[in-house]
């Protein structure tokens, strides 16, 4: 007997799923089993990451709840065998409702902690989506990731890791946030820090192929890498910052000292361009969105002192900004710069602050040059 529900329809799967539920926002938990309508494009890019991975792969999805993710896994990628995991016993009616509603023989139900599911099996794609923060699962995640396996996590708990709630980020963390405007840049690179260090313990290193922040949550893809040598070069990519939120001025060391105090953050990349680029949106459920992210993931440039924001820099020079599509063209003519993907106004650069501002003060509308 079914649960009951309403049906809806993401991308080409059906899904069932509780009548009262989460629709926009960060995810209230309402009733027993949880699912959050805004997280379709978290499952879109879920699928398509898959997708461009381009190999048969056994895929466990550790907190399914309704299965939603799970189903749209199985039904959307090929050559996919998908175990849809959740603790509660709420959930595991309706994700037997969604496999049979989508005549799904490659994906199962089960009904286990996943530290214990981890303990026992092993996964090529361990997908880890909690409600708050990932930290007290991502040691059984990393044990249930094959040789050469891919994690994926999102941490929900935007507030610590972006600054708001500075002593729980240190707490869970153990790292300093960044408060402004490179917040949420700085809550994904200590997410992606405390990955780094939890899979050193095992003598395994990584290789991000994409990370995002999205709505009210961080998101990373990673390439497990096995081995001693591994894990210290990953470790070798975490460090520190400074950052004057009076003047703008900001740099990175390996070391934290007196200047240095924020952190330890991710410093290496944050995608895998040739990755990226076998990324297809067709089909998704919201696709437009899809395309977009992907054109912006595509062209982002990575640089370690992260990213600047228009609404910082005409704070800072009294000016006002001009349009950051024909600024980000400018400063392409005088280094490298690109759009950053976490603000509609923040972009990226080489260039160093000290010609950054005459630049930005030269294009600014009231120069009176463009």
């Amino acid at each position: 007997m079914r649960p009951d529900g309403i049906l809806i329809r993401e991308g080409s799967t059906d899904i069932l799923v509780p009548r009262t539920h989460s629709v926009h926002g960060p995810g209230k938990i309402q009733g027993s089993v949880f699912f959050n309508e805004q997280m379709s494009f978290n499952r879109d890019v879920s699928v398509m990451f898959l997708r461009a991975v381009g190999r048969d792969l056994t895929v466990a999805d550790a907190m399914t709840a309704t299965g939603s993710r799970a189903v749209r896994i199985a039904n959307e990628v090929k050559g996919v065998q998908v175990t849809a995991n959740d603790i509660s016993a709420d959930a595991i009616p309706y994700i037997d409702a969604n496999i049979e509603i989508n005549n799904l023989d490659n994906c199962v139900s089960s009904h286990r902690n996943m530290h214990s599911l981890f303990a026992e099996n092993t996964f090529d794609y361990v997908d880890l989506d909690p409600f708050g923060s990932p930290v007290p699962f991502i040691q059984s995640a990393i044990r249930g990731c094959r040789r050469k396996g891919i994690l994926a996590i999102t941490a929900t708990d935007t507030a610590p890791l972006a600054g708001a709630h500075a002593a729980k980020c240190r707490r869970r963390y153990q790292s300093e946030p960044i408060r402004g405007f490179m917040c949420h840049e700085g809550g994904l690179r200590i997410l992606m820090c405390t990955i780094a260090k939890e899979l050193a313990k095992f003598d395994r290193g990584m290789k991000p192929l994409l990370s995002f922040y999205a709505d009210h949550y961080f998101r990373t893809y990673i390439q497990v890498l096995d081995g001693a040598e591994a894990a210290d070069s990953t470790l070798e990519k975490l460090g520190y910052m400074h950052y004057d939120m009076e003047t703008m001025e900001r740099s990175t060391s390996k070391l934290p000292d007196d200047e240095h105090r924020l952190g330890p953050f991710w410093l290496g990349p944050l995608h895998d361009q040739e990755f990226v680029s076998r990324m297809d949106a067709t089909g998704l459920a919201a696709e437009k969105r899809c395309r977009k992210y992907l054109d912006l993931w595509r062209n982002e440039l990575d640089t370690e002192v992260f990213l600047y924001d228009m609404s910082e820099l005409s704070s800072h020079i009294k000016m006002s900004p001009p349009r950051i599509d024909d600024f980000v063209d400018f400063l392409n003519q005088h280094g490298k710069a690109s759009k950053s993907h976490v603000s509609p106004t923040s972009f990226k650069t080489d260039i160093p602050l000290e010609e950054l501002i005459p630049l930005y003060r030269d294009f600014s509308p009231d120069s009176g040059r463009q």
